[in-house]
């Protein structure tokens, strides 16, 4: 089963290739504080249709280059 998570485009400067953040809320082993980690991915945009600051759903896929590993399904909310 692919994974599929939600992020934020941070950079869409590249042709087809965007760059996703995805935060993720972990709690601290020893003191119990939730801290906000983050998981920068590249991800393969075919149409370009995402834009800096959107809110994108992204999936697992083939290696499209060195880098990009993920693959953009849609567009939740437009900045």
């Amino acid at each position: 089963m692919k994974q599929s998570v939600i992020g934020i485009v941070k950079s869409a400067k590249a042709q087809k290739t965007l760059r996703v953040e995805v935060e993720r809320r972990v709690k601290h082993p020893l003191y119990g504080k939730y801290i906000r980690k983050r998981t920068v991915c590249y991800v393969h945009d075919e149409n370009e249709q995402a834009k800096e600051d959107d809110r994108v759903e992204i999936t697992e896929c083939r290696p499209h280059s060195k880098t990009k590993r993920w693959q953009l399904v849609k567009v939740l909310a437009r900045h």
